[in-house]
């Protein structure tokens, strides 16, 4: 049977745990040769989350186009948490796929049969499947907002971009803004400069000649020379 495999990751999380995109791949390209498919495409997305709805993922839209398009007769995933990861998306495309007559399979546990009025255990084992599936992504969501709360708690930044000056140091909940020595030496001209009576824009003229840089531009603005002051409590 010719089969359009499909893989997904959500972020780096799924590369560093051992299920990135090129094990998944190893795992579907082995399930086909065993079981006597041929893969004729693998449809990818990356940075996708599991509860994004089908139209919105390329690679998984991708997919579903080949399956209708008779271009392949089957969807192949490595496991059903990389269709979905939201009980209500994984049925609305496991709906589509069989109306358009393909069939789905996973390289951990086979076929994915439809559902059948004299089997109603089978519809329920596979949606126990997708509940549980929703609620790890759920519990994760959750982990990550209570980790940014206790950081922030302990006066440590959570989130958003670090004030001119500073940057990330460290790892996971131990990252947390660290003295930038350019942009503290910049900042330290910046106020004695202002001190002085010179202008937003004449500053960042001066600060260009010495060859002090801002974080992102080519040049001194005099909008962020004055954003600059203002977050150091100088007008």
């Amino acid at each position: 049977m010719k089969l359009v495999a499909y893989i997904r990751v959500s972020g780096a999380g799924q590369v560093s745990d051992g299920f990135g995109l090129d094990v998944q791949e190893k795992a579907v390209k082995a399930w086909a040769k065993t079981n006597g498919h041929r893969i004729v495409h693998v449809s990818r997305d990356e940075g996708v989350s599991g509860a994004t709805e089908a139209l919105d993922r390329q690679g998984l839209s991708e997919a579903l186009l080949l399956i209708r398009e008779s271009e392949a007769e089957g969807l192949l995933i490595p496991r059903l948490d990389r269709l979905a990861r939201a009980l209500t998306v994984q049925e609305a495309t496991l709906a589509v796929v069989w109306r358009d007559g393909g069939k789905v399979f996973t390289a951990d546990g086979g076929e994915v049969h439809q559902d059948d009025p004299d089997d109603p255990m089978r519809t329920a084992m596979r949606q126990v499947i997708g509940v549980f599936a929703e609620l790890d992504r759920r519990m994760v969501v959750k982990r990550l907002r209570d980790g940014r709360a206790a950081k922030a708690a302990s006066g440590r930044k959570a989130v958003g971009a670090y004030a001119y000056g500073f940057h990330g140091d460290g790892e996971g909940r131990e990252r947390d803004a660290a003295p930038n020595p350019t942009e503290q030496a910049a900042q330290a001209r910046i106020l004695e400069l202002r001190a002085e009576g010179m202008s937003y824009r004449a500053i960042g003229t001066q600060l260009d000649t010495e060859g002090l840089p801002p974080r992102r531009a080519a040049k001194w603005s005099a909008m962020t020379v004055r954003s600059v002051c203002q977050k150091a409590g100088v007008s």
